[in-house]
């Protein structure tokens, strides 16, 4: 047996090979120990009677427990040479061997016994009923403690195994800032983990106590289930019940169902489809891995929360902003949506690119600060008064400056540079080309384009042709090159935005 066999079953009897060229010496010793019996298993016997077919026997059968071992059959040395072939050729290191000779005196050599691990030699003439039935019983103990260790020592590797792969599904997951990536990363990383093919994760919505498919929120799966309007059949739905009412996991026939509670109160189930069973080791690996996700999915909807309320503080703060200088009513989120389109196009990070969305929305909080007078005034500013108008980028970035807030450093950079030109004619640094952030730079296409859309006090909207054209005329000027080709690319979408929110 290989140190990778798998242990032999705990109801299973025991196998010994009996190996000697007389058939005699196999009807005695079945006789003799037919009615044995250790740990509630009895005795399963094959048979050989040359060292060739005693090879062929240990080679086809994994779990033999106990070798009796003739030395001299077809040769005076077949039975040593069985035992060497075992112990160093077929590296099985776990079945006992107990030489047996009819020839007293022939003993082999203690660096025999020694290197080939021979339990026990004795002579046929000695093994009376009660001395082989002793031999036997020490062998087979031997036998079933030296599994018992090496069982523990695969659990220890395979766990430790295990655990590496909890931590480095961990890893990646805990990377995830949002809840649909979060649960997508999850269900890919169990899938892994348990080495299955479909697997389902889902969200308890209200009290444990409710039933039926309004009580369940699917926040991803993997695989071939059934259709979406057959997802929860009753079947499920009952399993699904049971475990949310005991707040345990179970395995029902072929489908396993975790359950998994965190602080939030919105408990965690995660179903597995096609499972025959759930080892024990796998068991443990999901609970150590599911408790740090439940700690993870706490984690993940304080964040969206705080987030969802950064970004509407932030989107109503830009309103204000907007409606005091009479622009359009759902400008800063037409602005921010296209911002995003184009952010995405140019291939930018999507968590940056969503950063950028959150952020545009306070390009020009600075206004906040300029008088009525100047900011309200039907007509054309006077040198004066346009100084006073270009301060506001500097008194937007000084608002929003000195934060460790994603979104709101990124809203300091664009409040500060929106204005900038490609070419450098802009205010208030005349910074050109690439030295202008890439989201001051995506905010002034955005920006141009809502502007030109829309109506205002001063002009009507224009129609989408004449903004495509005008895009292009200030392309490599006003406006970076390859932000104004990527949103004509994506015009269409563009427009949908603006159809979406409309003044």
């Amino acid at each position: 047996m290989s140190s990778t066999s798998l242990s032999p079953s705990k109801s299973a009897p025991w196998k010994i090979l009996l190996v000697d060229d007389e058939p005699d010496i196999h009807d005695v010793t079945k006789l003799t120990l037919h009615r044995f019996e250790l740990d509630g298993r009895r005795l399963q016997f094959l048979d050989a009677y040359s060292g060739p077919e005693a090879k062929e026997i240990l080679s086809r059968e994994p779990d033999i427990a106990l070798v009796f071992l003739d030395v001299v059959m077809e040769s005076e040395n077949s039975g040593l040479e069985v035992a060497r072939w075992m112990r160093q050729d077929l590296k099985n290191q776990f079945t006992r061997i107990i030489l047996r000779t009819g020839q007293p005196g022939q003993a082999p050599e203690e660096s025999v016994i020694v290197d080939y691990d021979i339990n026990d030699y004795k002579e046929k003439t000695e093994l009376d009923r009660t001395k082989l039935f002793t031999t036997t019983f020490a062998a087979l103990r031997a036998y079933r403690d030296i599994y018992t260790v090496e069982e523990a020592r695969r659990f220890q590797v395979t766990y430790r195994e295990g655990l590496e792969r909890v931590i480095e599904a961990s890893a990646h997951i805990y990377q995830q800032r949002n809840m649909h990536d979060f649960a997508n990363g999850l269900l890919q990383q169990v899938v892994a983990l348990l080495r299955l093919e479909k697997s389902m994760l889902l969200r308890l919505r209200g009290a444990s106590g409710v039933s039926g498919e309004n009580s369940y929120e699917v926040l991803a799966k993997i695989g071939n289930f059934d259709d979406d309007d057959q997802l929860f059949n009753q079947e499920l739905l009952d399993h699904l019940h049971q475990v949310t009412v005991n707040r345990i996991s179970h395995l029902f026939g072929d489908t396993y169902v975790g359950y998994f509670p965190n602080e939030s109160g919105k408990a965690s189930l995660l179903v597995l489809k096609g499972v025959e069973s759930v080892s024990e080791i796998d068991a443990k690996l999901l609970e150590v891995f599911s408790s740090g996700v439940a700690i993870a999915f706490d984690n993940i909807l304080l964040n969206q929360e705080i987030s969802d309320t950064q970004g509407e503080l932030i989107m109503r703060l830009g309103d204000v902003v907007e409606s005091r200088s009479s622009e359009a009513g759902n400008h800063v989120r037409r602005m921010s949506e296209v911002c995003y389109l184009i952010a995405i196009a140019s291939g930018m990070d999507p968590d940056e690119a969503a950063i950028l969305k959150q952020a545009a929305p306070m390009h020009d909080i600075g206004k906040i600060a300029t008088p009525d007078s100047v900011l309200l005034k039907p007509g054309k500013l006077d040198q004066l008064e346009w100084d006073i108008m270009k301060q506001h980028p500097e008194v937007g970035m000084s608002i929003l400056d000195g934060s460790h807030r994603p979104i709101l450093r990124a809203a300091s950079i664009i409040a500060h540079q929106h204005h900038e030109k490609f070419d450098g004619s802009g205010y208030p640094q005349g910074l050109v080309g690439e030295e202008i952030h890439p989201y001051a730079r995506i905010v002034a296409v955005a920006d141009v384009f809502d502007a030109l859309m829309h109506a205002r006090v001063y002009k009507s909207a224009w129609p989408v042709e004449q903004v495509i054209a005008h895009l292009k005329s200030v392309s490599g000027s006003h406006l970076d090159p390859q932000y104004v080709d990527l949103l004509v690319q994506n015009v269409d979408r563009a427009v949908e935005i603006n159809l979406r929110y409309p003044d």
